[in-house]
């Protein structure tokens, strides 16, 4: 995929939101050079499910594809100087250390921007580069708590739930992409470059747009969670998720009298759809009764009939046998660097009916090191000194040959 094909993007992201943000602009055909200190950053080394794959970290496999390695010492003045030439070739800085890390490095936004008016600068954090918060760690579960998420999912009878995957991180790379997308296209227009800024805590909120505005226009309800098999504390009967008698099934928005012919329940008949929110917790009681009765594909002829929107509820090991999924390739598998094949969640968007393929698998700590610094003109015997004095790094077994 070559719709971002000549912008170079010098990544200093490290853990989820910021490398996922970088990938999905390397998917795009940017060149994204991902800087990491000569041991490796943080998210390479994160053993997801306490699970490697041919010893790679899953972290990092999610999140480190279609990019170059570059490892360097930040903490060394050589290092600086090779990052420093290397920002000189760039049309975007992308980081998500704390608030004043690159500052006191001497790659903060004001000091680059003099240098290179036309670079776009992009940083991700967890509460913002100012304020009462800024110097907090930023790390999704913090955040599901702090931005009411979680104390929004779940049931009424129990406690605040968090989300079964790192939904904020995720969303934020999203955002931070989106972003630095809108800078560069601004600064073709302008000629200049911008900041720009995401953070979690912001991110968090954005993903309960619907649910916020609600609430803070006035909506209530008796419990931040909903009762019964319901899932949200604005939702109706019977929105939900209902127990069968050998899985689980999802009933989106329909009125309860067609629910209650789809599944044979003549109470359910008598509820109008003007009473399905303040009669919910009746609508989720017959409807969780009745569905456990039999298994779940005996529900899905009436519920088709009725044309009930519906969905039988899949786990991960469902997903891909899915033939939908199928037919989308969202999964992509292909030999890891290792030698061990690895799966990877593909791109999700496509361009003339193509999505983005796999041009690097995610690569070796340094494994262009030397590539990258030969193009900005350091000779083999400069690059050899700078190995030695550990101001840069590359693979022993020769992978990351310039080619």
């Amino acid at each position: 995929m070559d719709l971002l094909a000549g912008l170079r993007i010098v990544s200093f992201n490290h853990f989820l939101a910021g490398p996922l943000a970088a990938q999905i602009l390397a998917d795009l055909g940017a060149d994204v050079i991902a800087l990491e200190p000569p041991e490796g950053a943080f998210h390479r080394n994160w053993a997801v499910a306490n699970h490697f794959v041919g010893g790679q970290s899953v972290n990092f496999l999610s999140t480190g594809r279609n990019k170059r390695s570059l490892a360097v010492d930040l903490k060394s003045a050589a290092g600086r100087e090779v990052v420093s030439r290397l920002i000189g070739t760039a049309d975007v800085v992308m980081e998500n250390f704390r608030p004043g890390t690159m500052e006191r490095l001497g790659f903060g936004h004001e000091t680059l921007r003099a240098a290179h008016p036309r670079l776009v600068y992009a940083a991700a954090s967890g509460f913002g580069s100012s304020g009462p918060y800024r110097d907090r760690p930023g790390q999704d579960l913090l955040l599901q708590a702090m931005s009411g998420l979680a104390n929004r999912t779940g049931r009424a009878e129990g406690g605040p739930t968090p989300v079964g995957a790192v939904i904020v991180d995720q969303h934020a790379a999203m955002i931070y992409a989106m972003a630095i997308l809108a800078a560069l296209v601004a600064r073709e227009r302008t000629g200049q470059g911008r900041l720009v800024e995401v953070n979690l805590f912001q991110a968090a909120l954005d993903l309960q747009t619907e649910a916020l505005t609600a609430f803070l226009n006035g909506a209530r309800s008796e419990s931040p969670r909903a009762p019964g098999g319901i899932a949200s504390w604005f939702s109706a009967g019977p929105y939900g998720i209902y127990a069968t008698a050998d899985g689980h099934l999802a009933l989106s928005m329909s009125p309860p009298a067609a629910i209650g012919r789809a599944i044979g329940v003549a109470a359910l008949e008598g509820i109008a759809e003007s009473g399905a929110f303040t009669r919910r917790e009746e609508i989720a009681r017959l409807v969780t009764d009745r569905l456990r009765t039999q298994p779940t594909a005996a529900w899905l002829p009436g519920l088709e009939r009725e044309k009930i929107w519906h969905a039988p509820v899949q786990d991960y090991a469902d997903l891909p046998r899915d033939p939908q999924l199928e037919h989308l390739g969202a999964f992509a598998t292909l030999d890891g660097v290792t030698g061990h094949p690895v799966t990877l969640v593909a791109h999700p968007a496509r361009y003339d009916g193509k999505a983005p393929g796999i041009r690097l698998a995610p690569q070796p700590l340094g494994a262009q090191t030397r590539e990258i610094l030969a193009s900005l003109g350091y000779a083999p015997a400069e690059m050899t000194s700078l190995r030695e004095a550990g101001a840069i790094a590359w693979p022993d077994d020769r992978q990351g040959e310039p080619t």
